[in-house]
């Protein structure tokens, strides 16, 4: 779940990069790479045969957490061209309070004091990160971090889904329905495509290694971990996502960003510390219980 939002806060860096190709059409040629990816993965995982039925298998279930990813991987996309990526980001950084509420709510989740703490411990970093890149939020940014809202519930919705479906229903096809999905939304938008060679190897680049791999990563560590852990761990993304454009793009991280972000990487660190401290003493409990 590390690796996951590590590989997604590539996004704003390699975006910064390329020549002609924006917004709608940046979303299609992503979701194409990021289907790609998938059905790849999974032809490998599985052989076409078994892939196939168990895309089918997925059902209804696997069509709603699709929708899902569809609707993160266009709403974020086109957030960012309508307000700035440091009011997009602090609109994302309440995924995992709703995650935390929603596991609660739907799935009488009981959510450690510690899981909550850091929580509010995140967010605080985040906007303490923020708060002084914060752009004006009337107009057209007010209506860029209303779409970007559409990109937490989704997450927070899409983690439910994933983890009420169990052990025993695949949701990793459910990722290739939303790369689908967004292909087929993005397209009459993006007519006519603009995408030169640079810019589609860049988003290829992205499709497979900043989205679609991810995201399976994502599906596989959410049958290990709790929603609101996901969640937390998903703003690694936040974090790191400011740090590549410094070091790729030389947007120069203000002092406010690394103090945030120091506040933020304590969060989940401690949070894993104490889950593992409090795993481990459960075990210990176990086994002389058994003994």
């Amino acid at each position: 779940m590390i690796i996951a939002p590590t590989m997604w806060s590539i996004a704003g860096v390699i975006t910064r990069h390329l020549d002609a190709a924006r917004g709608f059409e940046v979303t299609l040629w992503r979701s194409i790479f990021s289907a790609l990816a998938v059905a790849l993965v999974l032809a490998i995982q599985l052989g076409p045969r078994k892939a196939a039925a168990t895309i089918r298998s997925a059902g209804m279930t696997g069509v709603l957490s699709g929708m899902m990813w569809c609707t993160m991987f266009t709403a974020f996309m086109i957030a960012l061209t309508r307000t700035t990526v440091a009011n997009t980001l602090i609109v994302l950084s309440i995924a995992p309070l709703l995650t935390a509420f929603l596991a609660w709510l739907v799935l009488k989740q009981q959510i450690p004091r510690r899981t909550w703490l850091a929580i509010i411990a995140a967010v605080a970093g985040i906007l303490w990160m923020f708060v002084h890149g914060m752009s004006d939020v009337s107009g057209g940014h007010l209506v860029g971090m209303l779409i970007a809202g559409a990109v937490p519930v989704a997450s927070a919705v899409n983690l439910i889904i994933l983890k009420r479906s169990g052990q025993g229903l695949d949701l990793m096809p459910a990722v290739l329905l939303g790369s689908v999905f967004s292909v087929l939304l993005m397209l009459p938008f993006a007519w006519p495509l603009q995408a030169s060679l640079h810019d589609i190897g860049l988003l290829a680049v992205l499709g497979f290694f900043q989205l679609g791999i991810p995201c399976l990563l994502l599906v596989k560590a959410a049958k290990s971990l709790s929603a609101p852990e996901v969640a937390l761990l998903s703003l690694l993304e936040v974090l790191l996502g400011p740090l590549w454009a410094w070091l790729g793009a030389g947007e120069v991280p203000a002092r406010e960003t690394l103090y945030g972000g120091s506040i933020v990487m304590a969060a989940l660190v401690l949070n894993e510390i104490a889950a593992l401290r409090s795993l481990d003493r459960k075990t210990r409990s176990q086994t002389a219980g058994a003994q």
